[in-house]
């Protein structure tokens, strides 16, 4: 009788072994599956600043609006491809979309919201109310 060395691993291990050992809500929101771009969060004096890493985008896919102190980014694309050869057609389509919510402090002046989009980076700069940037220092004393 002749022993055979048998591979129990699955047929698609990495993601078998991400779905059952890793938490479910990671496995469904990190960067490897493409459903949430990378984020960048920002704290300085002045403003707040929020960076995607959403590179093949175009400015007209991506959407940033507030509403009720709620900052939502959403970007959707489609793209379609078709070739017609002799013997052969070939279609291929592709679909990607996010969106991410974001619930603003009272100190973002909604007003002075800016964005940028350069080099598949998309920067969005929440600049502070005025009061807000000056620090409140008061000492009290122990009775």
């Amino acid at each position: 009788m002749k022993l055979v060395k048998w591979n129990n691993e699955p047929a698609f291990p990495v993601f078998f072994n991400r779905f059952f050992n890793d938490d479910f809500d990671s496995y469904f929101t990190s960067r490897d599956c493409g459903c949430l771009p990378a984020t960048n969060v920002v704290e300085n004096d002045k403003s707040f600043e929020i960076e995607f890493a959403i590179p093949g985008m175009s400015k007209e896919d991506i959407k940033i609006n507030v509403e009720n102190n709620v900052l939502t980014v959403s970007s959707e694309k489609e793209t379609e491809k078709e070739e017609k050869e002799k013997n052969f057609t070939r279609k291929e389509f592709a679909y990607g979309s996010f969106s991410r919510s974001f619930t603003l402090p009272k100190t973002v002046d909604v007003e002075q919201i800016n964005a940028n989009y350069d080099n598949g980076i998309l920067k969005i700069g929440l600049p502070k109310k005025e009061e807000a940037k000056t620090k409140l220092i008061k000492e009290i004393k122990v009775s």
